[in-house]
């Protein structure tokens, strides 16, 4: 350790974040939250956020998703894992995670937005190609056999 304080930010730090995410799907309908904040601010993605020191990846997700939505879940298996690096113009690193999505059984509690999103609702398969998602998003929902599009 080089004794200086942890990095503040998301932005431009000098190591890789770790993300957790979580797929829950309840009555055919998956829980997808409106990113409120960089990166992929007011795309569709599932609920998640960043792994906090001394916790597992799937307390993480499973804490990160009662924040984010309001909804309690159980992770089960790690579904999807992938890295989100995205570059300025300069080709400057300006956020670099490692994103490890569950599939996750859902437990009780009705979405409600807070924390980094700005919405949260569960949405049919029909109901995806009318709303802005994530690359990495339709990636995944295609994978899991969710959307055929």
């Amino acid at each position: 350790m080089s004794g200086k304080e942890p990095q503040a930010g998301r932005e431009y730090r000098a190591l890789p974040r770790v993300g957790v995410g979580a797929i829950v799907i309840r009555d055919g309908r998956i829980l997808l939250v409106k990113r409120g904040s960089s990166p992929g601010k007011g795309l569709w993605a599932p609920p998640g956020g960043l792994v906090e020191l001394g916790e597992t990846v799937r307390e993480a997700a499973e804490r990160e998703i009662l924040e984010e939505t309001g909804i309690t879940i159980l992770a089960k298996e790690a579904f999807y894992t992938f890295d989100f690096i995205d570059r300025d113009k300069e080709g400057k690193i300006k956020y670099h995670y490692v994103i490890v999505d569950f599939l996750a059984d859902y437990i009780s509690g009705e979405p409600r937005a807070s924390d980094d999103a700005s919405e949260a609702r569960w949405v049919a398969p029909e109901d995806v190609a009318g709303l802005a998602i994530t690359p990495t998003t339709r990636k995944l929902l295609k994978q899991m056999g969710f959307i055929k599009e």
